[in-house]
């Protein structure tokens, strides 16, 4: 659609990009619809197991049931509560800790080695310990979902900041800028972009802390469904939880992309 304040040139562009993003998300669902046809007609004529592979017949059937029963959106929002309450956690205490890094030279020599080694310890092993500083209840669980996100968030804020263009601090310096300017007006907005991105993946982080918190200890979520399937060999009802959780991932990343899009326009 033309517009007057756009040259035809861009408006050509416009319009191109519009029909390429279109494109886009039509192939996108199509490919996911094509898989799931093909993993039905391959259950169906059994060329796979379906007690094994289920199917998506069986996964929609499992999760009615589960509604009917009035489990389906309570175990549902067990696993969201605590996903989000460890990705709020994690994102906002990982951004103050950047800060606190980025503002004094001396603080971030002396922790950031430790950073690194416990971003690399291995964190199921903690489970443990984790049940008995916390207990056996929600505390727990998001307690994992935030040791899980909030390493890689201090990193990636943190390398945010560090990776502010030099000749941009340079003028601040030269302006006469504090330290403490220069982070409000120049190094926190210019280090969005990299926010954006540390949300992104705290957001799959989160997930994985909350669900590996779940298979520890957990008498509801999503987390304990699968658990409790695979012991019982009800295999419908772990993939069941599986596409549940890829769904609930998938909503969230969106949400993030969204505002992406809002804050870049």
């Amino acid at each position: 659609m033309k517009n007057k304040n756009y040259s035809a040139a861009h408006a050509k562009f416009l319009k191109r990009n519009r029909v390429r993003g279109i494109l886009i998300n039509v192939t996108r669902f199509g490919l996911l619809a094509l898989v799931f046809a093909l993993w039905e007609i391959c259950a169906q004529t059994e060329l796979i197991d379906p007690f094994i592979t289920s199917s998506p017949s069986r996964i929609a059937a499992t999760a009615a049931q589960l509604y009917r029963d009035g489990d389906l959106f309570y175990h549902i929002g067990i696993t969201l509560m605590e996903t989000l309450a460890g990705f709020a956690i994690a994102v906002i205490v990982g951004y103050a800790v950047a800060v606190l890094l980025y503002m004094s030279d001396s603080i971030r020599k002396v922790f950031e080695p430790y950073i690194v080694v416990l971003n690399s310890l291995p964190k199921i092993a903690l489970g443990p310990l984790i049940i008995i500083w916390m207990g056996t209840g929600y505390t727990a669980i998001i307690f994992m979902t935030v040791i899980v996100a909030i390493i890689v968030c201090i990193m990636n804020t943190l390398t945010g900041f560090l990776s502010v263009d030099k000749t941009m601090l340079t003028l601040m310096k030269a302006m006469g800028a504090s330290k403490r300017a220069t982070l409000v007006k120049l190094i926190i907005p210019a280090s969005l972009p990299t926010l954006i991105n540390t949300l992104k993946v705290a957001v799959g982080l989160s997930w994985i802390g909350s669900i590996m918190g779940e298979y520890i200890v957990s008498r509801a979520g999503l987390g304990y469904l699968i658990v409790y399937g695979g012991q019982v060999f009800k295999l419908d009802l772990v993939m069941t939880a599986t596409i549940i959780l890829c769904i609930l991932a998938g909503g969230m990343y969106g949400i993030i992309a969204l505002i992406e899009k809002k804050l870049t326009r």
